[in-house]
């Protein structure tokens, strides 16, 4: 695990499931409907109960580069903030934007509801093709920049990746950002 200080915050490393952490809210790499899908999303929707799916349906789906909050149900953590990531294109729609703003998004979302810690996924890197790499550096840079210019009140940070290959994208991203 890498561990970095942005301000008040933490900002961690870790190879994990997501659904088994203990944060106040994890981060969903939702489609736009909110109702579940493959990978990370499918796995939160699993793992919380099919009372998330139920109040998933009342929140209208979500745009993308926005993010919704939910409660966690059967979830370690309270809260699901189902962030919805641009699906790559060759990077000339916007992509790069659309991700960030998922990013910010969420931790206007965390700070609204008082939230001290959230972890975020690899948000748009599965079924929605992002670059990897890409994708890691704009996730770190923009979380980072967030708490440098606003705190929040959020105090830690965990950027949760399924597999060791985001691992290292994120670590080099810190590592670019003078934060290793």
């Amino acid at each position: 695990m890498l561990i970095a200080e942005v301000g008040p915050a933490r900002l961690e490393i870790c190879v994990a499931d997501i659904t088994t952490l203990t944060v106040d809210a994890i981060v969903n790499a939702a489609n736009q409907s909110l109702l579940g899908g493959g990978g990370v999303d499918g796995a939160i929707h699993r793992a919380a109960g099919p009372d998330l799916y139920e109040e998933c349906k009342m929140l209208g789906g979500c745009e993308t580069g926005g993010a919704k909050i939910t409660r966690g149900h059967r979830l370690l953590a309270k809260h699901v903030i189902h962030a919805v990531g641009p699906v790559w294109n060759g990077g000339g729609q916007g992509e790069e934007e659309l991700l960030a703003s998922c990013y910010r998004t969420a931790l206007d979302l965390a700070a609204a509801h008082r939230l001290a810690s959230i972890a975020f996924p690899a948000i748009s890197t599965g079924v929605f093709r992002f670059p990897p790499d890409r994708a890691a550096r704009i996730a770190v840079g923009t979380v980072a920049a967030e708490l440098a210019a606003a705190p929040r009140g959020i105090d830690r940070v965990v950027f949760c990746c399924f597999a060791p290959s985001a691992a290292d994208y994120h670590s080099g991203a810190f590592a670019d950002l003078g934060l290793a």
